[in-house]
């Protein structure tokens, strides 16, 4: 994340156009959490950039990034936990795809924990993956 320049938003590595609209719903959501959008440049690079990103399940991934980089959410706690799912204007997280998938992800990597919207909950469960029940921060 850059603090200087004009103020800015871009996603690159290869979004699709549903990944590339998360910079409107990614915006909007921290904004209707009552949190800070940083106002200079924010660059979200997808690596590894060669892979197509597919889907509104970056938004929430992308969305703590953008607050731990702007150390609204303490860094060494998302460390620790896996992300995903989509955001609604409004700061709601709406259930996607693939959560099985990410939560087997995790699990291999050693991450025991994924936030994700509470509907997935039992997705993320079936592969022994835990969701958090208390805010971070």
């Amino acid at each position: 994340m850059h603090d200087n320049g004009l103020p800015s938003f871009a996603i690159v590595g290869l979004p699709d156009r549903a990944c590339a609209e998360s910079r409107t719903r990614v915006r909007s959501g921290i904004v209707a959490a009552e949190l800070e959008f940083p106002r200079g440049r924010v660059t979200v690079n997808l690596a590894p950039a060669g892979l197509r990103k597919e889907g509104s399940g970056y938004d929430l991934p992308i969305a703590l990034a953008v607050l731990a980089a702007s150390r609204q959410v303490p860094q060494s706690e998302l460390s620790r936990h896996a992300s995903v799912g989509e955001l609604a204007l409004d700061g709601r997280l709406r259930r996607v795809g693939g959560v099985l998938a990410v939560a087997e992800g995790a699990r291999r990597l050693g991450i025991e924990c994924l936030i994700c919207p509470p509907e997935s909950a039992p997705e993320a469960a079936l592969a022994g993956v835990a969701h958090p029940r208390l805010p971070l921060g």
